[in-house]
């Protein structure tokens, strides 16, 4: 069964609705929702009837789209899924939509070495490796990066149209520091990836400053339609995340000069694999190099330069070397304890 664009519209808006807990869901309440989501994407006004919606529900209930959706209503009224964990996102994809997503690929393969799409050559590759692999059982051709058990990679496509949308969000958060989660209103400006992580930066409306979540630290979340959206006036993202590694940062931070030692042995995998893109050689010689590149610093740095152990050595700033030496020197006391 092919699915058409409003169709799709009113398949996923449904979906978003019956996966907030937040709120009860009459069937005037969907219509409602549908409708305004059908005017925001493709400026139609006419609304959606009751009929509609209900024929959506009842197809979403069954298997021939492969939903299956578990909705269940309750006091004859309100319409929730009974799994709260469940969303049409998570259901697998029928034939058509297959053979449409490889149509896609091939169409976006013909802009392969385009400027434009330079960054996209990845993640052409990736969907191609597993639309074959799917559909031929053919062996994996590539490999990326990935972690299964990695938390909150199902929030990225609702958080990514609520800053397309300019849409406030109630956050239930959890950070490692904390003891109990928070509800409070933000304003969601940007989604950035650090080695397979996704974060979200934003700012809390009783806040001042950028503040930085880590997706698999939010439990839940939901839009607020009625709440005005602040904007972020501040410096470009471009340039705010230019000058450091990772996400952490402040906005009162400014990058500073740090030079690097590496041995010999390692000094290629710096030269070939730059750890940041301001980074410039000083001195090469049989010993290994000294470079330099501009930075905040912060944790995702720390940790870069522990990773190379001891063939890494922070001769600037001060401060940065003063703290590697501790840290390395906490490291190799544990190993001293065990010993003992």
């Amino acid at each position: 069964m092919s699915i058409n664009k409003l169709a799709l519209i009113r398949y996923r808006t449904i979906d978003e609705c019956l996966k907030n807990r937040y709120r009860k869901w009459t069937l005037d309440d969907l219509i409602e929702k549908v409708a305004d989501m059908i005017y925001e994407y493709e400026g139609i006004d006419s609304g959606v009837s009751k009929r509609t919606i209900q024929a959506d529900i009842q197809l979403m209930r069954s298997d021939k789209l492969g939903y299956n959706a578990p909705i269940v209503v309750t006091d004859r009224k309100y319409y929730s899924y009974s799994d709260p964990a469940y969303s049409i996102t998570n259901a697998p994809i029928n034939n058509n939509d297959i053979e449409k997503m490889k149509e896609i690929v091939d169409v976006l393969k013909q802009f392969n070495g385009f400027s434009y799409f330079e960054e996209m050559s990845d993640m052409v590759a990736k969907l191609e490796n597993n639309l074959n692999k799917s559909t031929n059982k053919t062996r994996n051709c590539i490999q990326f990066e990935s972690n299964q058990q990695l938390k909150g990679l199902q929030y990225i496509n609702p958080l990514y149209q609520a800053i397309l949308h300019k849409r406030p969000l109630l956050i239930e958060y959890k950070s490692f520091k904390a003891r109990e989660a928070r509800n409070l209103i933000y304003y969601p400006y940007l989604l950035k990836e650090y080695r397979n992580r996704w974060f979200l930066i934003t700012r809390a409306r009783k806040g001042s400053t950028l503040l930085t979540l880590a997706l698999d630290r939010i439990i839940d979340f939901q839009e607020l339609s009625q709440e005005p959206f602040v904007e972020y006036k501040g410096v470009d993202f471009e340039r705010y995340f230019d000058d450091l590694l990772g996400v952490t940062k402040s906005e009162k931070d400014r990058a500073q000069r740090v030079i690097l030692k590496v041995d010999h042995q390692n000094a290629p995998y710096i030269l070939t694999k730059p750890m940041h893109k301001s980074q410039q050689v000083l001195k090469e010689d049989e010993d290994g190099i000294l470079f330099r590149i501009d930075v905040v610093l912060n944790f995702e740095l720390e940790r870069e330069i522990l990773g190379f152990g001891d063939c890494m050595k922070v001769l600037a700033p001060r401060m940065l070397a003063k703290r590697i030496k501790r840290r390395l020197a906490n490291a190799a006391g544990q190993y001293q304890e065990g010993e003992s």
